[in-house]
């Protein structure tokens, strides 16, 4: 029995759950993981230039790597307009014969290669391809300056702002700095300071801003395309700018009356708590439909991460993939130097007949200087090696910030985190399962706007009783965590679910209205009639929202697609999970059909396999729409409780 097999066995045949005379909950190897505290060990760091930017403790180490990040962006910029490199793959693709022997991966990586040179001006005479390679080089920096700045705090003097609110700020001498909205305090002035100021417009970043978006539009009219959204979305589900427009019109139109009621509940609500000052603004929005969410259902989130430790939720993940794909997720100990911090879990995927299937670093936990976000790295992609004649095995780091367990206490996730983690998981498995040739298209480097559809079809299993009742117990007397609270809490996500849809609408809208065809106004005017016309709620005078809208950057012309990969990843929750959310057979049909693939298919064929019918952009909104209706049997439940 090979080491893979022993693990596999014992993890087979040992109860992830067993409970001692005092109820005290014991765990499974992957729960006592990431439970314990960790034991020390030296701090290295994988040289990966995307990774260690943003998450090397050091940041003489983040610094050298965004340079190399900005130098290999210009080698291989240099490399699409290669004239000789071209030349040689377009005989490869002219030459049917050859075509007709290639595999479905060889040829759909040769296509995408081509791609890649026709967009970056393969076709021009020499002096029109420097420039286009300048235009790249120069994108390059204008987005980093604007990514930078989109996340510097703005300063004001304290005597401007009342001073019971300023230890809400962090203070700067004779200034306080505000570096977020605040949109969660209930304190309604405190809410509009924060908004008018963080948002305040910054003369520098609008520069960069409106240079960046006419550069983007001239880089794609010198290799062909009508704008920057058009040379974008080709290769997505959405082919092109008109599409998107047309699926975010129709979104708005069928929600329009909900949002409208959505809002109407939110004046009533601020009428009720501040009766002088009833008007509904743009700051009101996240809190008070979290007033209401927590007003209709008890959802307080203390009351749920007893029963939600961070160990529990890995033996919750493990178990899920184990009863959907035969894969187990193994504890292993980092070699000397192998992890960047003391406190980073490493997991091995292993299946059950197929072996080694890559591993997961698990950067969980908060430390100084990391950032607060959640994210999935590839550090090397999976990809099959003709010297070895072996798979290379996929290797990905999960970054999270939570916080460290105690002695006394692991730990604790709140239903976000919840949700959180095991939608970066829905990442770290499109990676693991993915068997793609090339390692160009394995794992999430496929379609924007198919990339999502795994990570958020998580989320359904994180919220679905049937798979929350196999792991989640309070982790002193073990308690499962009762049906009615799982019920209150999905059904919370509907209060006011109609205008969240229709502020996220609103940032596509604009998105794609900055990347068409020059509008000779600012991109402030553009943001005022874009946020009457798709959202609702009037402009504040002396904001730039956009100026801190950084998914302009890694998401360009393309931040509809979150709203379309929940369009997916719905329909195939809906027609393969709803019923059965643990059913092997519609798992492996789930990895054969679109987890394995990566990009080295097109987006919708693997929609298409999976739903064994094509949607239309019809069905993607009217799954959105669908998603708001309310879940009578909760009533009912509560009624019952």
């Amino acid at each position: 029995m090979s080491a893979s097999q022993r693990l596999l066995h014992l993890v087979k045949y040992r109860s992830l759950w067993t409970h001692v005379r005092r109820k005290v909950t014991t765990w499974s190897p992957v729960g006592a993981a990431f439970n314990a505290k960790p034991f020390r060990r030296l701090d290295m760091v994988e040289k990966n230039a995307d990774f260690i930017k943003v998450a090397h403790p050091d940041p003489a180490y983040r610094e050298a790597a965004e340079k190399t990040c900005i130098d290999i962006g210009t080698v291989v910029e240099k490399l699409n307009t290669n004239v000789e490199l071209c030349k040689g793959l377009k005989n490869l693709l002219d030459n049917a014969k050859v075509v007709a022997e290639l595999d479905p991966d060889t040829k759909r990586v040769a296509e995408l290669f081509m791609f890649d040179f026709e967009i970056s001006g393969i076709h021009l005479d020499d002096k029109l391809r420097k420039e286009a390679v300048a235009l790249h080089v120069k994108l390059l920096d204008l987005s980093n300056e604007f990514l930078i700045g989109s996340h510097v705090p703005n300063r004001i003097a304290k005597s401007a702002i009342p001073k019971h609110l300023q230890v809400h700020f962090a203070s700067d001498g004779s200034f306080i700095q505000i570096g977020g909205l605040h949109a969660d305090s209930p304190d309604d002035l405190l809410r509009e300071i924060a908004y008018r100021i963080y948002l305040y417009p910054n003369a520098d970043l609008m520069e960069c801003l409106e240079e960046l978006l006419k550069c983007r539009y001239k880089l794609a009219k010198l290799v062909g395309y009508d704008s920057y959204g058009h040379r974008a979305l080709k290769g997505t589900m959405a082919k092109n700018p008109e599409t998107v427009m047309s699926f975010l019109q129709l979104l708005t139109d069928k929600l329009s009356q909900r949002t409208a009621k959505d809002f109407q509940m939110m004046r009533d609500m601020k009428k009720k708590l501040n009766p002088r000052n009833a008007e509904l603004m743009p700051w009101d929005h996240p809190f008070l439909s979290g007033v209401l969410r927590a007003e209709r259902y008890n959802i307080e989130p203390s009351l749920y991460s007893p029963y939600l430790s961070l160990g529990a939720c890995m033996e919750g993940l493990n178990n899920l993939f184990s009863q959907l794909y035969g894969v187990s997720l193994m504890s292993e100990h980092p070699g000397a130097g192998e992890v960047w911090s003391e406190d980073v879990r490493k997991l091995a995927v292993v299946h059950e007949t197929e072996g080694l299937l890559g591993y997961i670093y698990c950067d969980f936990f908060h430390r100084r200087d990391k950032p607060h976000q959640d994210c999935h790295f590839t550090i090397r992609g999976g990809r099959w090696c003709q010297e070895t004649d072996r798979y290379q095995l996929p290797v990905v780091v999960l970054m999270l910030s939570l916080p460290h367990p105690t002695k006394s206490v692991p730990t604790l996730l709140t239903p976000g985190m919840m949700e959180n983690l095991f939608h970066e998981m829905g990442h770290a498995m499109h990676s693991m399962l993915g068997r793609t040739r090339y390692q160009h298209v394995t794992g999430t480097r496929c379609a924007t706007d198919f990339a999502e559809v795994p990570s958020i079809l998580m989320e359904y299993f994180a919220t679905d009783y049937r798979v929350i009742s196999q792991f989640a117990r309070h982790f002193e007397t073990g308690q499962p965590l009762p049906e009615n609270m799982v019920a209150r809490l999905c059904e919370s996500k509907k209060v006011c679910g109609a205008a969240d849809t229709q502020l996220q609408v609103f940032y596509a809208a604009l998105d794609q209205i900055y990347h068409g065809k020059p509008q000779n106004r600012s991109t402030t005017e553009i943001l005022k009639e874009m946020q009457e016309k798709f959202y609702g709620l009037t402009y504040t005078p002396n904001t730039a929202w956009q100026l801190r809208f950084s998914h302009l950057i890694g998401y360009g012309a393309k931040y509809y697609s979150y709203l379309m990969s929940r369009a997916v990843a719905s329909m195939v929750w809906k027609q393969c999970f709803v019923q059965d959310p643990l059913n092997r057979d519609m798992g492996e049909r789930y990895r054969r059909e679109m987890l394995a693939h990566g990009g080295a298919k097109e987006p919708m064929l693997m929609v298409e396999g999976m739903l064994q019918r094509r949607p239309t952009m019809e069905d993607f909104v009217d799954a959105l729409v669908s998603e708001l209706n309310p879940n009578f049997e909760t009533f009912l439940m509560d009624s019952e409780s």
